[in-house]
């Protein structure tokens, strides 16, 4: 039997952890927003900024960030509903964002900024 070394034990538990690293990752590798995604999210920002909804709407997305995804699941759910007051294209696209993590602090820095530039601009 082969006397178990330092280095080989160091050698085998680098090359085990190698093999697990990603067994028990929460997130996939992140991806880049598209070009879409962005105008799609700086739409929704204006859109709140204008009706002066910025900061409710801030308040509830960062306490409601934890559960984006079941948010996007309902969003799923209910299209066949929402169709008749949005356009459908755009709630998918919506519920795809919001089943992923790095969308909600995006779309609260695009909404503060927005806020801020509105606040800028009536002063």
């Amino acid at each position: 039997m082969r006397a178990l070394s330092k280095d080989h034990l160091a050698n085998r538990l680098r090359k085990l952890h190698q093999r697990l690293r990603h067994a028990f990752a929460t997130q996939p590798v992140a991806a880049e927003f598209s070009q879409e995604d962005l105008q799609l999210m700086e739409r929704i920002a204006d859109a709140l900024v204008k009706r002066r909804m910025g900061t409710p709407a801030t308040i509830f997305l960062e306490s409601m960030g934890p559960m984006n995804f079941l948010g996007s699941q309902a969003l799923h759910m209910l299209t066949p509903i929402i169709e008749c007051a949005f356009e459908g294209r755009d709630i998918e696209r919506v519920a795809a964002l919001l089943e992923r993590r790095e969308t909600i602090p995006r779309l609260v820095a695009l909404i503060e900024t927005n806020t801020s530039m509105q606040r800028a601009s009536a002063q």
